[in-house]
């Protein structure tokens, strides 16, 4: 038998806290597209919510891939039906040693992501095509379409234009589906964790390379080469490696010393903002308390931002974010062109957006997705 707070935490299968933080990713999202111009200091640091949204879904993916990897069939068959995996983020009970269904893996995370993605999608293109007149910007659109439709526009759409990129936030979506295309097949082929955290250091070290251009000498830094090794995320990296720790029993130990205590989380989120707030503070150490945050609000589910993460509204928020996500730029743009100039000020440009997209997304959740989503019952392991 090991500790109790290890058995606990194999034994959860939903942390509830992640939706709380959930919502603190999105909203500073929105509130950076709400700005005409970045703004200094902390409030300038929107585009980290993006990278936290990686952490999360780098350590939530692993866990789950790593527990289905134990669970026996007597397991999963008493499965709870409202487990993390229902809400599209992942998680099943410990027991002995499995195999992972990669095929289920993939059926399940096509239910999830792609129907409101190619939706939104195809809303784009429609409003292209029916109201953008002939210009530059319907032109980059058009001709960047098919990399939106093929997650690929961080490696092949130029964002290096005079004009506004249309889709282009779904550069960071596009990220996401690099790495459920590479890091499933990793963790099922190997047989413990050696290996996949062997992996995902040198992912983190070639992007480390590539981004400080060390690997200038052997890549052409204006070539797709280059682009593919930046556009590997860190953050995801670095929540893949947390729920890789977390897993193993002695390393939970470990980690359970350091991040298992109440005040943790607390200590982290502050050293979090004081981090976004120093300017030139190096990224990697930013990307590093993001995914200790994330480890601290699951070692245990009494930690001490308990109250604020699982308050009722930030949860929904956090539920219905992917949503949030797809719809925020077209929601700023409509309070943009609504509100009278005077009331035109960032915050009450983020104020508006904010409201309609949240209703947008639960509109969206609560009668387009879930349909969807409940078919992934059909694909459990």
């Amino acid at each position: 038998m090991g500790h109790p707070q290890y058995e606990h935490y194999l034994r959860t299968s939903r942390f509830e806290s992640l939706d709380g933080l959930r919502c603190l990713s999105i909203l500073p999202v929105i509130w950076h597209h709400s700005t005409p111009r970045p703004l200094p200091g902390i409030l300038g640091r929107g585009p980290f919510g993006v990278d936290l949204f990686f952490s999360i879904s780098g350590f939530l993916i692993t866990t789950l891939l790593l527990r289905e990897r134990r669970t026996p069939v007597s397991s999963r068959e008493h499965e709870a039906p409202a487990s993390l995996e229902t809400r599209g983020y992942g998680g099943h009970f410990a027991g002995e040693a499995r195999g992972i269904s990669l095929k289920n893996f993939y059926l399940r995370r096509t239910l999830r992501i792609f129907p409101l993605y190619y939706a939104v999608l195809a809303l784009y293109a429609l409003r292209g095509w029916l109201f953008l007149p002939d210009s530059p910007l319907r032109d980059h659109f058009f001709r960047s379409l098919p990399f939106y439709a093929t997650y690929t526009p961080n490696w092949f759409v130029d964002f290096d234009v005079p004009h506004p990129v249309i889709f282009g936030f779904s550069w960071s979506l596009a990220v996401e589906e690099q790495f459920y295309l590479v890091w499933p097949w990793v963790v099922a082929k190997s047989r413990g964790l050696r290996a996949p955290v062997v992996f995902m250091l040198a992912a983190v070290a070639l992007d480390f390379f590539a981004e400080h251009g060390f690997l200038a000498p052997i890549v052409d830094e204006a070539g797709s080469t280059h682009r593919v090794l930046v556009g590997i995320a860190t953050p995801i990296c670095l929540g893949a490696l947390v729920a890789c720790a977390l897993h193993a029993r002695t390393s939970f130990a470990i980690a359970r010393m350091v991040l298992g205590r109440r005040g943790s989380a607390p200590i982290l989120l502050a050293a979090l903002a004081v981090l976004l707030a120093v300017s030139g503070t190096p990224l990697v150490s930013i990307h590093i308390v993001m995914a200790l945050l994330v480890a601290a609000v699951c070692i245990r589910s009494d930690h001490g931002l308990a109250r604020l993460l699982n308050a009722p509204l930030l949860r929904l928020v956090g539920v219905v974010s992917y949503g949030m996500y797809l719809f925020h730029v077209s929601a700023i743009t409509g309070a943009k062109w609504l509100l009278p100039v005077e009331w035109c000020t960032a915050p009450m440009v983020f104020f508006t957006a904010t409201c309609v997209t949240f209703f947008a997304a639960w509109a969206s959740y609560r009668f387009f997705e879930t349909p969807f989503l409940s078919l992934k019952n059909r694909f459990r392991s």
